[in-house]
Parts: structure tokens; sequence; C-alpha cells
């Protein structure tokens, strides 16, 4: 498939999401030169035989319904940010064409939901293949495999989202499940064997670690360690599908036990983002989705209250939402954030609240239908579009909400 990254003319090219310089700031708007679109509808050559032919092997979530042509042009998005070997990049401009394990897991499972089980595959390949040898990731991967464009430090989440990942591709096909676990084997015990070792088989949290903001942190936050719970959890119901039913509950057990002791450090300040601070700067932010299904198996009503706080303090003038409460007040929303808000409620029940966030979304699409990563106090696209993580936040909400 051939494929063009485009650059707008004049536009200075604006870092993800960790180097914007988030900052724990008064209630005041920042003076800040806002960001741009960094692309157009020539990102992408398509290919509209083949993409229909790719889009028919599987499935459109919300068929029928008002937000069927978000999700048509989010799979094809996907699909065009998906190289052979497997790696996805985040988005088509210069900084953002690279693999993040994060953004990789979650294609991973929106393509697998969606009956694309091969190219999910793919994608869970070339984890594995990146993988280190302790059985984690760095922050972001080259998209040829080779190694990392900078020596920005790993990030510990990364373990535990490809184990989701692994489970939800297995969920997704259970005939073929069987042999995508034997496939992916590697991937799991070098994966659970990382976060194993950093929780103390679940007995201790990790050290602080970057997570979905990407920056260096001295404490540990809710996004660093919320997804090695669902790892935990993942990697048990894997084990389980294997027929090692004694280390799948001794794995399981780990993971209740590290959830109690993030709900005890968290619990106490409402599930803000710092660990052990009764009164953390910053506040609330989008990691507290993490908690919720479908990370989790149920929706603890702490946690939605949680949620609630979260939405409310980290709302921005166009109606999306910031990454956290804490977040730079420049007014400017943000897709993935606001996606996984609707991917939260969809999954726990709240489909009006679902709706919503996603008729936001879809209203706030580009000329050409992507999502693009920003979104600018006077509802303008701006950064990159399309942003993966976003198109695949945004599959899985819709999926979760079933037949319009």
């Amino acid at each position: 498939m051939r494929r063009r990254w485009v650059l707008l003319a004049g536009g200075a090219a604006v870092v993800g999401l960790g180097a914007t310089g988030a900052s724990l700031l008064p209630d005041r708007t920042e003076a800040a030169v806002l960001p741009r679109l960094l692309t157009d509808a020539a990102w992408h050559v398509p290919d509209p035989a083949a993409d229909e032919e790719w889009l028919a092997r599987g499935s459109v979530p919300g068929a029928g319904g008002p937000h069927e042509a978000m999700v048509r042009q989010a799979l094809l998005d996907l699909r065009a940010l998906t190289r052979q070997n497997g790696a996805v990049a985040a988005g088509p401009a210069p900084s953002w064409n690279y693999a993040w394990p994060r953004d990789s897991a979650f294609a991973a499972v929106a393509l697998a939901r969606t009956g694309h089980g091969d190219d999910a595959a793919r994608v869970l390949g070339f984890l594995e293949d990146v993988q280190l040898g302790d059985g984690g990731f760095e922050a972001r991967y080259l998209l040829d495999g080779s190694g990392t464009p900078d020596g920005r430090r790993r990030q510990d989440d990364g373990a535990g989202w490809a184990l989701w990942a692994l489970r939800e591709v297995l969920d997704a096909d259970p005939a073929t499940a069987a042999a995508r676990a034997r496939t992916h084997r590697g991937l799991l015990e070098g994966a659970l064997g990382f976060v194993l070792r950093a929780t103390g088989s679940g007995r201790r949290l990790p050290e602080p670690s970057s997570d979905y903001w990407e920056r260096r942190e001295a404490s540990l936050t809710l996004g660093a360690v919320a997804p090695l719970v669902a790892g935990l959890r993942a990697a048990a119901a894997v084990l389980s599908r294997l027929g090692e039913r004694s280390r799948a509950r001794e794995v399981s057990s780990a993971a209740g036990s590290l959830a109690e002791l993030v709900h005890a450090g968290f619990g106490p300040s409402g599930y803000a983002r710092y660990v052990d601070r009764a009164e953390p700067p910053g506040g609330l932010d989008a990691a507290v989705t993490f908690l919720l299904p479908p990370f989790a198996a149920r929706a603890e009503p702490a946690v939605l209250a949680a949620f609630d706080v979260y939405t409310a303090t980290a709302a921005r003038p166009a109606g999306g939402l910031a990454p956290g409460a804490g977040w730079r007040r420049d007014g400017i929303s943000w897709t993935p954030e606001t996606a996984l808000a609707a991917l939260a409620c969809a999954a726990s029940g709240r489909r009006q609240e679902a709706n919503s966030w996603l008729n936001w979304l879809n209203a706030h699409r580009t000329s050409w239908g992507s999502l693009p990563e920003k979104v600018l106090p006077d509802g303008s696209p701006a950064g990159p579009a399309p942003l993966g993580w976003s198109a695949a936040a945004t599959v899985l909400a819709v999926a979760e909400l079933g037949e319009p």
C-alpha cells in the first residue's frame, strides 16, 4: 500500500502529549501559541476497492447508526497507520511517526474486535519483536523495529498494555485463540515476568515511571500502575485459556493484591494522579478510566465518582477533555482522553454519556473524516490527524455500545 506523510507548509512540528510541557498550574489560562493541523487529506493515498474489501472481511461497529462513518474512517486510518511488520504509527507527522506500545495495544484490540485478527496478530508480533530482554518496553520505537528514536526513558506501563491486548485479541476470536496464544507465548511470558518482578508478585507498588503524559515522574502515578493491574488480570485469563489453571490462580491473586494496593494508595485522594497525597497537585487525570471496564471486571462506585470529577475538572471550552485537571490551561481538548471517556462510559453501562462523548468526537473530525489529536478552543482540529490511539479507542467505544 502506498502512503504519503505530509506536513503542511509553514506548520511548526508540535511534539507529542508528554512533550507539550504539561504543568501543574493555578486555574488560569496560559498565554500560548496554539498548534495547527499538521496534516491534510493527502497524508495517505487511498485504494477504495482494497479498503472496501478489507472492511467487508470484518465488521463496522455502529453500522446503520450516527457513528458509522466515523468508525469506518477510524478503521481505515488504523489500517493505513499499520505497517506490514505490525508497527503502528501514532500519527502521520514526523514527531508521531513512531510506534508506542500503548497505542499499538489499543490498535490491536480494535482490529481484533472488528474481525481483522490477522492484522491484530501482526501488531502483537511487532510488540514481541521489540520487547526488551526483561519483558518490558521502551517508550516508543522506530517503525522498522530497529530501535528507539532517542534516549527517552522507558515506560513500564507497556508490559501491562501488551498483556491486556493479548487477552482481548484472543477473546475476539475463540476459534483461533489457542493457536494465537501459543504463537505469542514469548510476549505473554516476558511481559508477565516483568510485571510480577516490578510489583513483587502484586505485593508492592512499582517504582515511579513515565506514563501516557510522557514526562519524568518522581512519584508513582495512577497512569503507570493501573495498566499493570489490567495486565495481570489479562495474563491470568490467558493462562487459564491455555489450561494452566494453577498458575492462572497465582497470577489472579497477584492482580487482586496489586489492585488492593492501588485502591489503598490512590483511593483516599479520590484517585488523583499521584499516590499517597492527601491533596495532590493537579487533581485527577484520564488514568482513572484504566480502573473501569473494559480494563476492570466491574465499575466500582468510588472509581465512577472519581471519573465524574475528572470529566468535570478537565473539561475544555470546545467540549472535550484535557489529559488531566492539572494539564496546561491552554483551552485545548484532546481526543484520546475524550475517547477513553466514551469507552469507559460505554463499557460501564453509561450509554447516554458514551453517546454524548462520541457525538462530540464525531462533530470535531477533520474535513476528510479523521480524528485529530487535539481540538482548539474554537472547535477546529489541530495536531496530526488521524491519531491512532483516538481512532482505536473510538472504535472500541462504539463496539461496546453494540447495535444502534
